[in-house]
């Protein structure tokens, strides 16, 4: 997991070969005025989710953890309180991985609570739990997804 400023994504764009292309995107002049939908980047590689969501409380939220994409989060408006535990930690799943969705949920406690404000991204890898959306307020965020496996 890997929390930053906006300003400083350029040190990863090295970690996968979609970081290049995801990290392009979240710098777009105009990332705040585009709609809620999905924009394709570079195929089903490297794809982003626009959302604007009032947030959940804790108590509402499960662990989420993906196999096949990387989550990049940032947040354009609001306070998203993420949390996180390693996935190698997690003991209660709630369900199977569902392949076709690329999730599953645990309903374990998050050993870490990480307050993420406007500007900041969030990285989280296969091996990373992590309850998003979490805040008393309104959230704008921008979620790309980059494949692990970019071939």
């Amino acid at each position: 997991m890997i929390l930053d400023a906006l300003e400083n994504a350029h040190r990863y764009l090295s970690l996968n070969e979609g970081f290049p292309k995801a990290v392009e995107f979240l710098l777009r002049p105009d990332l705040n005025e585009l709609p809620v939908e999905k924009y394709e980047i570079d195929g089903g590689r490297v794809y982003a989710l626009v959302a604007k969501d009032p947030g959940r409380k804790k108590e509402d939220a499960l662990l989420e953890t993906h196999e096949k994409y990387i989550d990049i989060q940032l947040v354009l408006a609001g306070t998203d309180e993420m949390g996180w535990k390693p996935k190698a930690s997690c003991t209660q799943p709630t369900g199977e991985y569902d392949k076709k969705s690329d999730v599953q949920f645990f309903a374990d406690d998050p050993d870490a609570w990480l307050p993420v404000e406007r500007g900041f991204f969030v990285i989280f890898f296969p091996e990373d739990a992590h309850m998003p959306m979490i805040s008393a307020g309104h959230l704008h965020k921008v979620v790309v997804k980059v494949a692990v496996d970019q071939k």
